[in-house]
């Protein structure tokens, strides 16, 4: 059967896609963001997924505010780079694994999670960059990639714990596909950030170490911090850190850190990245 056998988190930032676009990995503001990511490609090279479930949230790419899914999978054979408005990133078109893609929508709408099926729907930075980022500049992305789509943009987005539990039964789903193959779900997005307003420019190193932390630490206090929370204690785009917990309710108890990286700022967000082994 197939197997979830880690998880990655990371943030998703922009700008990361372009510094690495454009060639800048080695510049000075940006070699220290990458650096954090050289153990990870390493780990991804040697691990080979067979699939990534990708969890992360469009920036008005695929979706707007004519049509807002709580939680959306893509299920179409692939996926073209979005044109965010100066021109898609120049990186391949994510290869889906649909037969299983359409075996998760299944067992999660049986499961009674009102999942949106999305079969036509270009990818953003969202989904690219944490690719760009774990496996750098290929001509074909190595892995098949099931998109999994989160509202952390329009209020109300999910709850934590209701992430959670969504992560929970993607791991159900999973274990119950015949075929053997090895899974790892990613989480994106984050850390603190806000990106408008009196309060831009926000970041809260001590809040988002803690949330790292907690990521083995103490899980069951982050799966109840409330929206208000994140609202007030890392801005209005932190939210998008519940999405970490699909990922971390999908390994189960049995976990361990890997790897941790954290770095402020990268344009004017916290960067954050964990890799988490399941270990039973």
């Amino acid at each position: 059967m197939a197997r979830i056998t880690a998880g990655v988190a990371t943030s998703h930032v922009p700008l990361l896609g372009v510094g690495i676009d454009q060639g800048k990995m080695e510049d000075p503001y940006f070699k220290p963001i990458y650096a954090g990511y050289e153990w990870s490609k390493k780990w991804i090279t040697d691990e080979k997924p067979d699939v990534i479930i990708l969890v992360y949230n469009d920036h008005a790419s695929a979706f707007d505010m004519n049509l807002i899914p709580t939680f959306a999978i893509g299920c179409a054979d692939e996926f073209a780079p979005a044109d965010e408005g100066w021109g898609p990133r120049p990186v391949p078109n994510v290869k889906n694994h649909a037969d299983m893609a359409w075996h998760i929508a299944q067992s999660l709408i049986l499961d009674e999670f009102d999942m949106t099926i999305i079969n036509k729907m270009d990818v953003d930075h969202g989904l690219t960059v944490p690719l760009s980022l774990m496996y750098g500049q290929p001509d074909e992305w190595p892995v098949k990639v099931i998109p999994l789509a989160v509202n952390v943009v329009t209020y109300p987005p999910p709850s934590g714990n209701r992430c959670w539990m969504l992560g929970e039964a993607i791991a159900r789903a999973v274990e119950s596909f015949e075929e053997d193959l090895n899974v790892q779900i990613w989480g994106t997005g984050g850390m603190s950030h806000q990106l408008q307003g009196p309060r831009a420019g926000l970041i809260n190193a001590e809040w988002d170490q803690k949330f790292l932390d907690d990521m083995t630490a103490d899980p069951e206090r982050l799966r109840h911090i409330p929206h208000i929370e994140y609202l007030r204690e890392t801005g209005s785009e932190g939210i998008e850190m519940v999405m970490w917990l699909i990922m971390r309710g999908a390994l189960g108890d049995n976990i361990k850190e890997l790897h941790r990286h954290f770095h402020v700022p990268a344009s004017n967000t916290a960067v954050g990245h964990l890799v988490l082994e399941k270990t039973s």
